[in-house]
């Protein structure tokens, strides 16, 4: 089970998993020790914000030593991840699913993408990046088997608000959603959007202030 001992912003969750992430790799490079202006590069962010998130798994560090990056592995893991693995569910195996699950293929982490969804029969029963591709209609039955809870949606956006109640009835609790549409489903379930347009646009808005202020 999830270990929350208060309520935790969706900001401060995000920038644990990238600062687990950054010190993992830091990890292989044999460093042991990190300190809090490094971790703020990672999330374009400040050294004090990083104090905070950090202080929220309970990890104080030393200005003139920094922490310990085994320890805060070890403590952002244990409010981020399960007891046990959290199996999920992709539906929608077109060009954006096959690379989800591509990218996760192989990768060691505290959930396992365990089973694929799709509408076209051409696709079903076939093994695609390694994980079996069901139909729709089989859904509720997968979902109960796998004991599947969270879900990723990629599919057309036309199809995105169907298919989404469509999971929530099948007892899912959280839906990662690539859909660039808001979802109006169960206010109990969490949606997560993540709007590629939207992230290029802002994206490049950047870069174009980036380039004006140099040309000033």
């Amino acid at each position: 089970m999830l270990k929350m001992k208060k309520k935790i912003s969706e900001r401060t969750i995000e920038r644990l998993s990238i600062y687990r992430r950054y010190l993992k790799e830091i990890q292989a490079q044999g460093k042991s020790r990190v300190y809090s202006h490094e971790l703020a590069k990672v999330v374009s962010g400040t050294a004090a914000q990083v104090r905070r998130d950090l202080m929220e798994v309970g990890c104080n560090g030393c200005s003139s030593k920094g922490y310990e990056v085994e320890s805060l592995i070890i403590e952002i893991g244990d409010l981020l991840d399960c007891s046990e693995v959290e199996n999920v569910a992709l539906v929608g195996v077109g060009n954006l699913g096959r690379a989800v699950l591509g990218f996760f293929s192989g990768k060691k982490e505290n959930f396992d993408i365990v089973a694929a969804f799709d509408s076209n029969p051409d696709k079903c029963g076939r093994i695609i990046c390694g994980r079996r591709c069901y139909h729709m209609d089989d859904l509720q039955e997968v979902f109960q088997k796998n004991r599947i809870s969270t879900a990723i949606l990629a599919v057309p956006v036309e199809e995105a608000e169907k298919v989404a109640k469509t999971l929530v009835e099948a007892g899912v609790r959280a839906i990662l959603n690539f859909a660039p549409t808001h979802l109006t489903v169960n206010n109990d379930v969490f949606i997560h959007t993540l709007d590629m347009t939207m992230e290029l646009e802002k994206t490049i808005f950047f870069s174009r202030q980036n380039l004006n202020l140099k040309e000033g």
